[in-house]
């Protein structure tokens, strides 16, 4: 009886742990992009969305998150993460992000566009490089349109 028990919590262990949604850890040089099977080596620029069955797929820049969503069922994401571009390798709430369009800073798809956390951070970096300011759902609309 012991052992039935053991095993039961075991497999509702491994149940759970297995389908949990969360961001995968990006190996920089290593991962390929989901979408356009590139290396994911810019940490400025990376990309990952996370289903709500916690299946990962890593994207090398914002660009190819963006076209990919176009191919899915996007009530099946849980997350939608980005880069930050002020800190390199941290990924960031796609949906609360900003975005900046400048031709100042490139992204490895030539898209140059890059995310960063706040408002205020985009109106740092357009002062210094320039472009144009969106949002989740503009960036969305206005790649789409490309």
């Amino acid at each position: 009886m012991k052992l039935i028990t053991t095993l039961s919590l075991l497999s509702l262990f491994i149940i759970f742990t297995a389908c949990e949604v969360k961001p995968q850890k990006i190996d920089y040089g290593k991962d390929a992009c989901h979408f356009c099977r590139m290396n994911i080596v810019d940490q400025q620029h990376a990309a990952q969305i996370v289903t709500k069955k916690g299946k990962a797929f890593k994207f090398d820049a914002t660009e190819c998150l963006i076209n990919y969503l176009a191919e899915i069922d996007t009530t099946e994401i849980e997350l939608f993460l980005v880069a930050d571009y002020n800190n390199p390798g941290n990924l960031i709430d796609a949906k609360k992000a900003s975005y900046i369009i400048s031709k100042n800073i490139p992204s490895p798809m030539g898209a140059f566009l890059s995310a960063v956390k706040t408002k205020d951070d985009a109106a740092k970096l357009q002062k210094h490089k320039d472009g144009e300011v969106f949002t989740w759902e503009e960036i969305v609309i206005h790649l789409s349109k490309e």
